[in-house]
C-alpha cells in the first residue's frame, strides 16, 4: 500500500511540474531611453560617442533573458551594462590596476549600485582579471558605436570606419605589450597615462562590428590612480564655489582642469580617499545630501 501511495505521489508531482518557459526571442535595437529610477537615484540616459569615464567595475550575475536593447544576455560574451549611455555601444575598458585592456559591447542597463560605473559579464571580467571594485577606465569607440547606431536605428547607410590593427579575429586571446614612452615616468593620473597608450597603432582598412566581439587583450602600463567623489563640473567658478560651500562638511573642494572642455573646467570633488570602502561610504553621504550626480572616479 505504501508503495502504491509513493507511486501516486510521484505521478502527481510530475503532473504539477511546469516546463521552463522558452527564452524570449532576441530583437536587437538602438535605444537611449527616457529617464528612469534605479534604486533611489534617477538616471537620465544620453547618447555620447566620445565619453571617457573612470570609476569602479562590478560583475554581472549569470542570468537568462534579454538585455535592455533586446539582445540575448550571454555571460560568456564580452559585454557590459551602463546606466546612461546609448545601447549598444562599443567601449574600450582598461583595468587601471594591471593594464589589461579589451573591447566590450554595452548592451544593458545597470549596475544598480551607484558606486559602480559598469557591470561586466563574467568572461569580460576574466579577461581583464577584474573583480568587485576594480578601478577601470571606459572609453567609447566612436566610429564603431556610430556604425551600430546607424545600423540598428535604421536611420542611415552603413558607415565606413577606420580602426587600429587588431589581433586575428577569433577566439584566441591576442596580447600586445606596451612600454611607457621614452622619458616618461609612470603616473598615478589615470587619464594622462592612458591617453598616451591609445596613440600607438596606425589606421588600417575599414572593418565591420561583429555581434560577438573577439577576445583580444592589450597590455598597457598600469596607472591605478586615486579615488575621488565627483560632485559636478561647471564652466564658471562661481557655480562650482556654491556647490563646494554647500558640501564643505564633506570635504568638497574646487579643482581646475586645463584640459577639460570649457563647460566642465571647474570640478567639485571630495578626496583623495584611501580605499574603495571609504569611497563607497562617502558616496552614500553625498547622495544622501542631495547630490544625485555624485560618482566615484579615478584620478
Amino acid at each position: 500500500m505504501r508503495r502504491h501511495l509513493g507511486v501516486l505521489a510521484a505521478l502527481a508531482l510530475a503532473g504539477c511540474a511546469q516546463p521552463s518557459p522558452p527564452n524570449p526571442k532576441p530583437a536587437p535595437h538602438y535605444v537611449v531611453g527616457d529617464a528612469y529610477r534605479l534604486g533611489d537615484v534617477w538616471q537620465y540616459p544620453q547618447a555620447s560617442f566620445t565619453a571617457d569615464q573612470t570609476g569602479l567595475a562590478t560583475i554581472a550575475p549569470d542570468r537568462r533573458g534579454l538585455t535592455a536593447n533586446g539582445e540575448a544576455f550571454d555571460a560568456t560574451a564580452l559585454a557590459a551594462s551602463h546606466r546612461r549611455l546609448q545601447l549598444p555601444a562599443i567601449v574600450r575598458v582598461t583595468n587601471l590596476e594591471n593594464g589589461r585592456q579589451i573591447l566590450v559591447r554595452l548592451n544593458d542597463r545597470g549596475p544598480a549600485a551607484p558606486g559602480r560605473l559598469i557591470s561586466l559579464t563574467r568572461r569580460a571580467a576574466e579577461l581583464l582579471q577584474a573583480s568587485e571594485g576594480t578601478r577601470i577606465r571606459m572609453q567609447v569607440e566612436e566610429a564603431e558605436s556610430r556604425q551600430l547606431a546607424a545600423e540598428l536605428a535604421g536611420d542611415g547607410p552603413r558607415l565606413a570606419l577606420t580602426a587600429a590593427p587588431r589581433a586575428q579575429m577569433g577566439s584566441d586571446i591576442g596580447t600586445e605589450s606596451l612600454a611607457p614612452p621614452s622619458g616618461t615616468q609612470a603616473s598615478n593620473r589615470g587619464r594622462t597615462a592612458q591617453s598616451a597608450a591609445r596613440t600607438v597603432a596606425a589606421p588600417s582598412a575599414a572593418v565591420s562590428v561583429p555581434q560577438r566581439l573577439p577576445e583580444e587583450v592589450r597590455l598597457v602600463y598600469a596607472t591605478p590612480g586615486s579615488l575621488y567623489i565627483d560632485l559636478g563640473s561647471f564652466g564658471g567658478l562661481s557655480y562650482a564655489n556654491i556647490l563646494a560651500s554647500r558640501h564643505a562638511g564633506l570635504g568638497a573642494r574646487v579643482t581646475t582642469s586645463y584640459t577639460a572642455p570649457r563647460d566642465r573646467a571647474y570640478r567639485v570633488q571630495i578626496g583623495p580617499l584611501g580605499s574603495v570602502a571609504e569611497a563607497d561610504r562617502m558616496l552614500d553621504r553625498a547622495l544622501a545630501a542631495g547630490v544625485n550626480d555624485a560618482a566615484i572616479v579615478v584620478e
